[in-house]
């Protein structure tokens, strides 16, 4: 199958030599140098610049002065609390074991007590007293009464008796009034405190038999 080729023109080719062409091409850049160098001057020129930004703030302004529409209301904002400030609780030291031995007390002081004097009783017993004995009433006898009395004295240090008193009656008035009497003329050993002799009290029983008499 034959393939056609067609030959397309070229323009460039025939607008003239390449002198011409060269000369074209510097004649253009001269020309777009020449309006570039005259912009410039002008923009640098006072009254061309108050026009240029006159002009600008026209053209902005009614960009500007376009109703824009109403911010809706604000909603009351809540004052936040600030979160609170965790601080870490300082360490106790943990505490230290720590014990004390209580002193000694003293040992107790050992007082020798002095061993008390020995106390005698008074005595009435004694036979170089040759205490009497009491009488026994007439009327005692003849009416059988009998008992024993119980008589309190008080010694005095040279043993003479200072009181005499009836502690346990024997039941009968003349009994008892026999017995005290006979007792109140009675000496007596004095009681003794150590080698003192000291003042006391005796019991002094007086039995009254009418078997025995």
């Amino acid at each position: 199958m034959p393939v056609y080729s067609r030959q397309w023109p070229d323009e460039f080719a025939a607008q003239g030599s390449p002198a011409r062409r060269g000369a074209r091409f510097a004649l253009i850049l001269a020309a777009h140098v020449g309006l570039i160098w005259a912009v410039m001057e002008l923009a640098t020129r006072p009254e061309v610049r108050e026009i240029a930004s006159d002009l600008m703030v026209r053209l902005i302004e009614p960009e500007l002065k376009k109703e824009l529409p109403p911010a809706p209301p604000k909603a009351p904002q809540r004052p936040v609390k600030p979160p609170p400030i965790m601080t870490a609780a300082p360490e106790t030291p943990a505490p230290t074991a720590a014990f004390a031995v209580a002193p000694q007390p003293p040992a107790p002081a050992v007082i020798e007590a002095a061993p008390a004097p020995v106390v005698t009783g008074a005595r009435f017993d004694a036979d170089y007293l040759s205490n009497p004995k009491p009488v026994y009433p007439t009327a005692s006898r003849r009416l059988g009464e009998e008992g024993k009395v119980m008589l309190r004295v008080r010694v005095s240090a040279a043993g003479a008796p200072l009181a005499v008193d009836i502690k346990q009656s024997s039941g009968f008035a003349r009994l008892d009034e026999a017995a005290k009497t006979a007792v109140e003329r009675w000496r007596f050993v004095p009681a003794k405190r150590g080698a003192e002799a000291v003042e006391s009290w005796v019991a002094v029983p007086i039995v009254f038999s009418l078997q025995s008499s």
